[in-house]
């Protein structure tokens, strides 16, 4: 179990739930714990939403018992885990509940606003979910596959079996070393990311690690592939789950010169720029910092391209 406020943790790396992976191959304890279960439905047809209440002051995610929902859902349930109080979470796809004063939402969306707990239940549910989408056949015999293990395997007719997997990605805040407000920091935009009435958004630099590859070289690859510069002092901050659908961010400061002129590469970065420290901060409570002719967006609040911008406006680095 990983716990932590939402300031100290990537946003979707909090998590308090055991998922007592045993219990995965036990039927009969799965069919006993299925009985008095909470189980989270998540609407993949409509971007993977689940059902939030809103007479809350923050999010909450709603679960529903487990006797109330069809038996086509309930076959194919797929077992999260147990909460402190000893309760089984479930997981299954289908059209949301209809309960009074809730919405649908993403977890893109509001994922920064959850709790440990709920923060966990959406990603892990998302994750296995999209996983399974994306895997309905064995992917060295080409036989369609069932979910077996409580959802944490697919299995063919032949016996051959395949687990969920995990998509590394490395995530990277390039910075000039240098403290207080004139200190700087490397954002890209994405060439595919459209300029919106809102503005152009600007991130971290990232990209998938390659076979045979450290997180680190991928983090001094990227860089110099993305914005031809070469980066040094490579710090891990932390990681999260990605679900989008299915990556693992491994996240990274780095400290490169600004004296250095960028060499983007068109197929992947549109514009990339240095801002001051005093730059950020003004763009993170709504002052306009403007970009060519269009105003500055930082990264969405459950990313961790956000967690690693405020880790290094707190550092002072």
């Amino acid at each position: 179990m990983v716990s932590g406020r939402g300031d100290s943790s990537p946003p979707l790396a909090r998590s308090t739930l055991d998922r007592v992976a045993h219990r995965r191959t036990d039927p009969q304890w799965l069919a006993q714990a299925w009985a008095g279960a909470r189980v989270l439905v998540l609407d993949v047809e409509a971007g993977g939403r689940a059902l939030v209440r809103t007479d809350t002051a923050v999010p909450e995610l709603v679960l529903v018992g487990a006797d109330g929902l069809p038996p086509a859902l309930a076959a194919g349930a797929m077992f999260l885990g147990v909460e402190p109080d000893g309760t089984a979470v479930f997981c299954v796809h289908g059209t949301l509940p209809t309960v009074p004063e809730t919405r649908p939402a993403q977890l893109r969306s509001i994922g920064h606003l959850l709790s440990d707990r709920d923060a966990g239940l959406f990603t892990t549910a998302l994750a296995l979910t999209n996983w399974h989408l994306r895997h309905l056949y064995h992917p060295v015999t080409g036989e369609p596959t069932r979910a077996d293990e409580a959802g944490w395997s697919r299995v063919d007719r032949t016996g051959e079996r395949v687990w969920p997997r995990t998509d590394p990605a490395m995530i990277v805040l390039v910075h000039d070393g240098v403290g207080g407000g004139e200190g700087r920091c490397l954002l890209g935009n994405n060439a595919t990311w459209p300029t919106t009435t809102g503005g152009r958004r600007f991130s971290c630099l990232a990209g998938y690690l390659e076979p045979g590859e450290s997180a680190e070289a991928a983090v001094l690859r990227e860089v110099r592939e993305e914005v031809g510069v070469e980066v040094r002092d490579i710090t891990y901050a932390g990681s999260q789950a990605w679900p989008f659908p299915g990556s693992l961010m491994l996240g990274f400061l780095a400290i490169a010169d600004p004296a250095h002129p960028l060499r983007l590469d068109p197929a992947e970065i549109a514009e990339a720029r240095w801002f001051s420290r005093q730059e950020i901060e003004a763009a993170l409570v709504g002052r306009p910092v403007e970009v060519g002719d269009a105003r500055l967006l930082l990264p969405p609040p459950s990313s961790i391209a956000l967690f690693l911008v405020h880790r290094w406006l707190d550092e002072r680095c």
